[in-house]
């Protein structure tokens, strides 16, 4: 499966320490001299189509069956030692992956089997295209903190917005709200827990998977650089709607707009940063509503939805945008590997 577009790698410089970031001499893709754009990484590794096809059907299969095998050979163990009878397990099993009645143990098993795909992202970015997981991060190649913490100021105000503007628009309310506060009660207590430590990490791994892997394996797919944009917005956000299972056309459309609003984001700002951002402040306030004043199972089985939510959808999208960008562009942020410096791929011998 080996491409003849591969470039080739000069020997490191001299003095320099093992193991380092070597130069890239420059080879048919001129964008290479100049650094490459998230969403092109994997250019700097295995290009053959076999490749890609391998990791994107991979990671499919642990998003959709490894993962879920993992945590239920996990929950057998912790049902065991904890002393649940042999004849119950089949019951407690069952009732952990009921999303029509969901509990504290059934949001906690949902989200450790979305948590196990940030591993299985790196696995397949090592394994498939030779390129050191950490490039999944950013083009910087690491999660720069900073910038993820002050991302969090432009996705809070494009939420608070939203809020208003859904309370003021016909047809927008919110399904999950009952009208009243719920009662805190164990189970609140529980759900919160699961809430507070786990879903940030399951709004991380959805992010590393679609806009960090996806991403990556779309836009490098193609030697047009144009094409590539599309492929590597389009691509990922269209699977992230479809993997969130049956749901109404407006509900699609709004999972569509978010996909492809991340997708511009990492482009733009050269990271997952500013969508893992999003995506955690808009799951902790979807989750944190439907617990105190609405109905956790609503939250992850939402009705038919309202044509009004894209509108409130598309406002608050759109502020996030136009705030991001323009704190990454005062900034100066890096949104692009530094000009010939990328780890080669692996000799074979």
């Amino acid at each position: 499966m080996s491409d003849p577009e591969q470039p080739s790698y000069g020997p490191p410089p001299t003095g320099a320490p093992y193991g380092a970031p070597v130069a890239v001499s420059p080879g048919p893709d001129a964008e290479e001299v100049g650094g490459l754009e998230y969403h092109r990484i994997y250019r700097a590794g295995r290009r053959g189509w076999g490749w890609y096809i391998g990791g994107i059907a991979t990671l499919g299969v642990f998003f959709l069956l490894v993962n879920v095998i993992i945590v239920i050979v996990g929950s057998i163990a912790i049902l065991v030692a904890t002393g649940t009878p042999l004849d119950e397990l089949g019951d407690r099993l069952t009732a952990l992956a009921d999303t029509g009645d969901v509990t504290p143990s059934v949001l906690l098993f949902l989200n450790a089997v979305l948590i196990l795909t940030i591993p299985a992202a790196w696995f397949c970015t090592r394994v498939f295209h030779d390129i050191k997981p950490r490039w999944l991060a950013s083009v910087a190649p690491r999660i720069r903190w900073k910038w993820l913490l002050i991302s969090f100021g432009p996705a809070l105000v494009a939420l608070v917005v939203a809020i208003f503007l859904g309370a003021l628009l016909p047809g927008a309310e919110n399904e999950d709200v009952t009208g009243g506060a719920n009662a805190f009660t164990d189970t609140t207590r529980d759900f919160l827990l699961v809430i507070v430590l786990l879903t940030p990490l399951q709004a991380v791994a959805e992010e590393y998977a679609f806009r960090g892997y996806l991403t990556q394996a779309f836009g490098s797919l193609v030697r047009d650089p144009v094409k590539a944009r599309y492929l590597a917005v389009i691509g990922p956000a269209a699977l992230f709607a479809a993997a969130h299972g049956g749901q109404s056309l407006p509900v699609f459309f709004d999972r569509l707009a978010f996909g492809l609003v991340a997708g511009v984001l990492v482009i733009a700002t050269g990271g997952l940063e500013a969508a893992i951002a999003y995506h955690v402040l808009n799951n902790l306030l979807a989750f944190g509503i439907a617990l105190f004043f609405g109905d956790m199972t609503q939250a992850l089985n939402p009705g038919e939805g309202s044509w009004w939510d894209m509108v409130v959808s598309t406002a608050k999208s759109g502020i996030f945008v136009v705030l991001t960008i323009s704190l990454a562009r005062r900034m100066g942020l890096q949104t692009r590997t530094t000009p010939g410096v990328l780890e080669p791929p692996r000799s074979p011998v």
